[in-house]
C-alpha cells in the first residue's frame, strides 16, 4: 500500500509508491556508464587556455601566474548569460499601482572546479575539493558584505535533464536581492516549529535519523549523510553538519575541508553506484540577515535525475518517489571498493592528479 509521508522541516508531502516501487539497482543507468571526454576541448570556455572567452575572472586560485590566462586550479567568473546583474537599484517600483517590480540586480557567477576538461569531483585528489569548497566560502563570505543581497545560493547542475549547458565541470552561485517565496516559506516552517518547541526541526531530524541509522549512509566527525524520510525522489541525498548553523557561511577553514571530503565520497557513490546520472546539488542556506538564528540549520541536498516530475506534482506539490528511502540508503552503504575504485580513464583522457 502507498503511504504519504510529511517532511518535518518543510512540512511537505511526498507519496511513496510502494505498489510501483523499484529496486534500487532497477536506477542503474542502462548501458554502463559513460565514461569523461576529452582532457581539453577547444571550443570549451571554461578550459585551460581558453580564458579569453570568459568575462574577467572575479577570483582564482594560482600560484603566481598571470590573472585571466591558464595556471589556476579554481577560478570564478560572472556567468556570460547572468540572470541577475549588479548594476541597478533594488528600489521596488510599480506599473499602473499594482504590479510590482525592480531592477534585476545580484550576482551570478561560475565557479571552474578545474582547469581539466573531464575532471569531475569524484576523480579529484582531496586537496582539489577542499579547494573546491573553500572557493564557495570564500565567495559566500565576500558577497555577504554587500548589503543589497538578502541570499546567496551555491548550486550545481550535473547533466543535461539537470540544467547544464557545458559538460565543463562547474558550479554557480546567485545573490538575489530577494528571498524568494518557496525559500521562505521553507523557512518559516522552521520558524514555528522553533517558536512552538524551542529547538531546531533539523537537528531533531538528524538526531532522529542517526538514532535510527536506517536512511543514514555515512558519517564524519562533524557531518551525516542520509536519504530522508520524506525524499522527493529516488537517492536524495542529504549531508548536515552535526552542529547547529543557520548559514553556511558560518563553516570554518577545517569544518570546510572536512565538509569536501565528504562530499567528494558521496559523489563517488553516486557516480559509480549510478553510473553518473545528471543530478542537482543546492546548498541551502538561511538569509543574509537570519545567519545567528537558531530556527534554521543549513544543508547541502543532492537531487538525482532519475525520474520526471510530471502533471500530478506540477499540480499539487507533492512528489511520488518510486523508491523507498530506506533501500536506496542501503544500497549506497554497501558500496564498497571495488565498486568505487576508479576505473581505467582511457586514451587522451586526463588521469586524477597525484
Amino acid at each position: 500500500m502507498p503511504e504519504l509521508r510529511q517532511d518535518p522541516a518543510s512540512k511537505r508531502w511526498v507519496i511513496i509508491a510502494r505498489e510501483r516501487s523499484r529496486r534500487p539497482h532497477a536506477f542503474v543507468r542502462e548501458g554502463g556508464m559513460p565514461g569523461p571526454g576529452l582532457a581539453h576541448l577547444p571550443t570549451c570556455p571554461f578550459c585551460s587556455g581558453n580564458e579569453e572567452h570568459t568575462p574577467p575572472e572575479s577570483f582564482a586560485l594560482r600560484d603566481g601566474t598571470t590573472p585571466n590566462g591558464p595556471g589556476w586550479r579554481v577560478r570564478v567568473v560572472p556567468n556570460k548569460f547572468a540572470a541577475l546583474l549588479p548594476a541597478g537599484s533594488t528600489e521596488r517600483k510599480t506599473e499602473n499601482e499594482f504590479f510590482r517590480w525592480m531592477d534585476g540586480v545580484g550576482t551570478h557567477e561560475v565557479i571552474i572546479e578545474s582547469p581539466v576538461h573531464n575532471l569531475y569531483i569524484p576523480f579529484m585528489d582531496d586537496r582539489h575539493v577542499q579547494e573546491i569548497v573553500g572557493t564557495y566560502r570564500e565567495r559566500y563570505l565576500t558577497l555577504r558584505e554587500d548589503t543589497r543581497f538578502k541570499l546567496i545560493l551555491i548550486f550545481k547542475n550535473h547533466g543535461v535533464s539537470a540544467g547544464t549547458s557545458l559538460d565543463h565541470p562547474h558550479s554557480q552561485l546567485v545573490a538575489t536581492p530577494v528571498v524568494p517565496t518557496d525559500i521562505r516559506a521553507t523557512f518559516q516552517k522552521a520558524f514555528d516549529f522553533f517558536d512552538d518547541t524551542g529547538l531546531c526541526v533539523y537537528c531533531r531530524m538528524l538526531s532522529e535519523e542517526l538514532r535510527l541509522g536506517k536512511r543514514v549512509i555515512l558519517e564524519s566527525d562533524s557531518f551525516a549523510v542520509f536519504h530522508p524520510f520524506a525524499s522527493r525522489m529516488p537517492f536524495e541525498t542529504w549531508i548536515v553538519p552535526k552542529k547547529h548553523g543557520a548559514s553556511f557561511g558560518l563553516i570554518t577553514v577545517a569544518e570546510a575541508d572536512e565538509f569536501a571530503l565528504v562530499l567528494k565520497q558521496v559523489l563517488r557513490k553516486i557516480y559509480f553506484g549510478l553510473k553518473n546520472p545528471d543530478f542537482n546539488l543546492v546548498v541551502q542556506t538561511a538569509p543574509v540577515k537570519d545567519e545567528f538564528e537558531d530556527y534554521f540549520h543549513w544543508h547541502l541536498q543532492i537531487l538525482p535525475r532519475l525520474t520526471t516530475a510530471a502533471g500530478f506534482e506540477m499540480g499539487t506539490g507533492i512528489y511520488i518517489n518510486v523508491a523507498l528511502p530506506e533501500e536506496t540508503a542501503q544500497f549506497m552503504r554497501d558500496l564498497k571498493e571495488p565498486e568505487l575504485a576508479s576505473p581505467s580513464l582511457g586514451p587522451n583522457v586526463a588521469e586524477p592528479p597525484a
